[in-house]
Parts: C-alpha cells; structure tokens; sequence
C-alpha cells in the first residue's frame, strides 16, 4: 500500500509543481535545504511559522481497519474537504504534502507547503494557514495509518471483512461529541451514541441551532445519511466529522 502512496504522491507532487505552484515545489526541492529555508522566511507575516517535523502522529481507529478502507476514507475526506473551507490549490498541495511526509520525503513536503505559501504554526500539517489567513485542519488518518490497521492479502481480505462485520458490538448508548459541518462555515457539537439515528440528531441540530429539519441534509463519506440511519450502521466514530448541507431556500411544508 505504502509503495503505491508514495508513486501516487510523486505523480501529484510533479502536477502541484506545474500547475498550482507554476513550479515552486521542483525549484524548492533542487535548491536543497538553503532555497526552502529562505522560502519559509520570506512568508512570514508576523506570525509563528515552525518548519516541518518529522513527528507522525499516532491513533487507534474504534474498529480495526483494512488497508482498503483506509484509502477509501482518506480519498473522501480529500474530495469533499475543499466544498466547506478553504482553497482548493491548498488542499491539493496539502495532500501532496501529507503523501511527501508518509513516504518519509520531508524535503519534498516542506517544499511544497513553502512553495503554496502555507504557515505551519506547530510544524505540523494538521494545522495550518494559507496567505490569506484561512484555517486547515487535517484529521489524523490523512497524515498516518492506525495502530491496528489490517494488512490485506488477495485470500484474507473477504475474510477480515466478513470477521470485522461479526466483531462489531452492538449499538451502545456512551455518549460522546458528535463534530458535525455545517455548509454554512460553522462547525457545532451534538451529543450523540452511536445507537442515535440521524433523525434524532436533525431534531438536536434544530433545538441547538434553530435550523429546521427539512433544511438538513447530512453526509459522511459521500453519501447520503437517511434518517433511519444509526451512527452505528455508518460506522461514524466521535472523531469523524458529518457534513450537513442546509438549504437555505427550503420551502415550508404545510399540513
């Protein structure tokens, strides 16, 4: 999986550097140490800016997770990411960045974060800013694979699905603080089990921030959430985040 991550990110690298960048990521990475440090230093604006560290972070997803599973979480959180906040040359020099980092290429990373003009206030990439003062935030399992990650083989794929799927328990009523998206720019807390269904969770949304249920549609991974579904059913852990598409023109349904 790691060798294909790291050709996939050479190729995006090589089109970061011809298209978003008009070719600063190459000139950074053929002038060596010297031209990316004088990059970092001439985008300071008075604000801290740290250099990249080698640091990964580490996590446990909830449920052990295959190899598949997380490129497919991954390549969603990359496709809906630029819909909601920032701008998307960033968040595609942010991802060619992120593959730099896991391929253990930190000079490519650093040269592609200086040349995209993007402050890196803790030397990490999960947080950072662009020129023009918009927040990015990356979760975790962009940035490394977790601790009980799954290696998948051609004979025991099927079968860790299929183990995975018997393993899971049952809906459980812990409570914790469901991150949920707004279209809008806002970012709000629900608590939420993962035996909640999302009709439950729409009724919450509108207590809490007077959107009306019928305005809601709620998203994770690409699709749509109906309100029969149960967080358990999608697989949505506390450090997911939901997208919520409100409709601002919603028409008003009369009995």
């Amino acid at each position: 999986m790691w060798q294909a991550n790291c050709r996939r990110m050479h190729h995006l690298a090589d089109w970061i550097s011809g298209t978003v960048m008009g070719g600063c990521v190459g000139r950074s990475r053929m002038d060596g140490q010297g031209s990316a440090r004088s990059s970092t230093r001439s985008k300071k604006r008075g604000g801290r800016n740290e250099p990249l560290k080698k640091e990964r972070p580490k996590w446990k997803s909830e449920y052990p997770m295959t190899e598949g599973q997380l490129r497919s979480k991954r390549d969603e959180f990359w496709d809906t990411a630029p819909a909601f906040d920032g701008r998307k040359e960033i968040w595609d020099a942010l991802r060619a960045a992120a593959l730099a980092a896991e391929c253990n290429d930190l000079e490519l990373a650093q040269a592609i974060v200086d040349g995209a003009c993007i402050t890196l206030p803790h030397g990490s990439i999960t947080e950072s800013y662009d020129e023009l003062g918009n927040r990015y935030q990356l979760p975790a399992y962009t940035l490394a694979p977790p601790l009980n990650l799954i290696s998948e083989t051609s004979s025991e794929s099927k079968v860790s699905d299929s183990t995975q799927k018997q393993a899971q328990p049952p809906p459980c009523r812990q409570e914790f603080q469901l991150r949920v998206r707004l279209s809008t720019g806002k970012d709000v807390r629900l608590t939420a089990s993962m035996a909640d269904s999302i009709a439950e969770l729409k009724k919450q949304l509108e207590e809490q921030e007077e959107i009306a249920v019928t305005r809601q549609r709620w998203f994770f991974s690409g699709k749509l959430l109906t309100d029969k579904t149960r967080l358990q059913d999608a697989k949505i852990q506390k450090d997911f985040v939901v997208q919520v598409i409100v409709n601002m023109n919603s028409p008003v349904i009369v009995n």
